[in-house]
């Protein structure tokens, strides 16, 4: 479980806030000091980027875990007039501000991935991934995941939380809101996140039933599960309370069904529900701390994006910011 932090850039003094944290990450994270010196140089270009451009502009930061690498993802999120030709913005020497325009191109070079989106007079989301060492990162994965996890502003803690357990066979994901805000409700999510990682090997419906029963000290929470079989190319459910998820493929989309309760208190029924899953498909669960009324179809060109920037731009426009909220996106890489 790994939560993210939003930094609010609205101005240079932001800016710098953001390096600092993003710095002590690196460090706590073990990166050596050319890396380090690397994340510095982005999260200031970016957030630079922020001031000068944006509207209402955030940056969330994220620790990453790829097999015996780790890493740090930098999603930098505003509403302001967005780039209308985002290749020549990449390139060392453009500026729409008066400055000497090598700050996109810094941060291409020295980050192991960058996607934008970004559509004019809407805003602009900016993704970039850097590694402690980027020779040990080759991802292969059979699914790419974006999350964004954060507790409801003025709180410490998030009361919701999500986990993950990912192979070339099979993946489940679970995104988990415990009751209520702050502290309490943190220690629910935190302990269905345990029972999900003890019975990862189980069904859905197994580990719902399990959770239930070990969330009976707790304040209780609401969540769903997920389970990927990328051989049987299907989809496994089984969820409680108001966690909303669907499915998109090029020509289909899917509402996933839970049953109304609170895990560790009241559940009158669990079921298992079975849904097609495609190569290319694509897996959207978010908490309430969401609106409900997206729609992905108003996004050109949106889903064909890395999950991250999906769950980022879903985020910074349908936040209900008086929730905590976690929105997860999980998406089939193909064969």
């Amino acid at each position: 479980m790994r939560e993210s932090v939003a930094i609010t850039i609205t101005e240079s003094s932001q800016a710098g806030e953001a390096r600092r944290v993003a710095m002590a990450l690196a460090t706590r994270l073990g990166f050596a000091e050319t890396e380090r010196g690397k994340v510095g140089i982005v999260v200031t270009e970016v957030a630079n980027n922020l001031v000068q451009h944006a509207h209402g502009g955030v940056m969330l930061l994220r620790s990453l875990k790829h097999h015996l690498a780790v890493g740090i993802e930098v999603l930098s999120l505003d509403k302001g007039p967005g780039m209308v030709d985002v290749d020549e913005c990449l390139q060392d020497g453009f500026s729409t501000a008066g400055t000497l325009g090598n700050g996109m191109g810094a941060i291409r070079r020295l980050s192991g991935l960058v996607e934008i989106y970004s559509i004019p007079n809407q805003g602009t989301a900016l993704l970039a991934h850097l590694w402690s060492d980027p020779r040990l990162h080759a991802p292969e994965n059979i699914l790419e995941i974006g999350v964004i996890c954060l507790p409801k502003r003025g709180e410490d803690v998030s009361g919701d939380a999500w986990a993950c357990q990912v192979d070339r066979y099979r993946s489940l994901l679970l995104v988990v809101d415990g009751l209520g805000h702050g502290s309490a409700a943190a220690s629910a999510a935190s302990e269905a996140v345990r029972i999900f990682q003890e019975h990862d090997h189980r069904f859905p419906g197994a580990i719902v039933e399990a959770a239930h029963a070990a969330l009976r000290s707790t304040r209780g929470a609401v969540l769903a599960i997920a389970e990927i079989d990328f051989e049987q190319q299907s989809v496994r459910f089984a969820g409680i309370g108001n966690i909303a998820a669907s499915i998109f493929s090029v020509t289909e989309h899917r509402n996933l069904l839970s049953h109304n309760g609170t895990v560790g208190h009241e559940i009158r029924k669990i079921q298992e529900f079975s849904y097609p899953w495609y190569p290319n498909g694509l897996l959207i669960m978010h908490s309430d701390g969401l609106g409900a009324k997206w729609q992905l179809d108003r996004y050109p060109g949106l889903s064909q994006k890395h999950p991250s920037l999906i769950a980022g731009v879903l985020y910074r426009d349908f936040n209900r910011e008086r929730d905590d909220v976690t929105v997860l996106v999980a998406k089939g890489m193909g064969r």
